[in-house]
C-alpha cells in the first residue's frame, strides 16, 4: 500500500492559493483515477484507489498547513506504511514557477508542513514532490503563500501540474531513483 499525500489548507478561504498547490497535485491525480475524496480518518479526506494492482490512499490533512504531519503520523501508523511508500506534494517557495523537484529525503527547507510531517515520522527519508511557486521578497512570506496567483502564474502552474498524473502512472511501476532522473530538470 502507498500513501501519496497532497499538503494545503481547509476551507474555500484557501482554495487555488501558492500554499494549496498540493491539494492541486493531489485532486489531478483523483481525477484520474476515478475516485472523490470522500472517507475521513484522523482529520484527513482520503480516497483509495487501485492502479496497476497497487493499492493507493489519496491524503488530503484537514488540519492547518503547520499540522498536517499529525495527521500522516496516524495515517502511516495505522495503515502499517512503510516509509519510502510515501510520496508527499507540497509547495515550494525556493523553485520558480512552472518547475518541479523530485526528491526522496532532504531537509524541510523551512516549509512548516514538511517539518511537521518529519517530527511525525521521525525521518526525513520519505519520496516528495515539490512544486516551485516562486517567492516574492517584497511580500510578508505569509501573505504571498496564502495568496492566490495571477493569470500568468496559474497557466505555468497548469502546466507543471498536467506532469502529475503521468508521474504518478510512472511512480507505480519505476523505482524513485529512476522517476527522479526521468523528471528532474524537465
Amino acid at each position: 500500500m502507498k500513501l501519496i499525500v497532497g499538503l494545503g489548507n481547509p476551507g474555500k478561504e484557501y482554495e487555488n492559493t501558492r500554499h494549496n498547490v498540493g491539494f492541486m497535485a493531489l485532486d489531478r491525480i483523483a481525477q484520474f483515477l476515478g475516485v472523490i475524496f470522500q472517507k475521513e480518518k484522523f482529520q484527513g479526506l482520503y480516497a483509495e484507489a487501485t492502479y496497476e494492482g497497487e493499492k493507493y490512499i489519496l491524503l488530503k490533512p484537514q488540519k492547518y498547513m503547520n499540522l498536517s504531519g499529525e495527521v500522516v503520523g496516524d495515517f502511516v501508523r495505522f495503515f502499517k506504511i512503510d516509509h519510502k511508500d510515501i510520496l508527499v506534494l507540497y509547495d515550494d517557495l525556493d523553485t520558480a514557477i512552472g518547475s518541479m523537484r523530485l526528491r526522496y529525503q532532504g531537509s524541510s527547507g523551512g516549509h512548516n508542513g514538511i517539518k511537521n510531517i518529519e517530527m511525525h515520522l521521525g525521518t526525513r527519508e520519505y519520496n516528495r514532490i515539490k512544486f516551485g511557486i516562486s517567492n516574492n521578497k517584497t511580500m510578508d512570506t505569509k501573505d504571498y503563500v496564502l495568496g492566490h496567483f495571477s493569470k500568468e502564474e496559474k497557466e505555468l502552474m497548469d502546466k507543471t501540474l498536467d506532469k502529475v498524473v503521468d508521474i504518478f502512472k510512472d511512480y507505480s511501476k519505476l523505482t524513485f531513483d529512476n522517476l527522479m532522473n526521468k523528471y528532474n530538470g524537465k
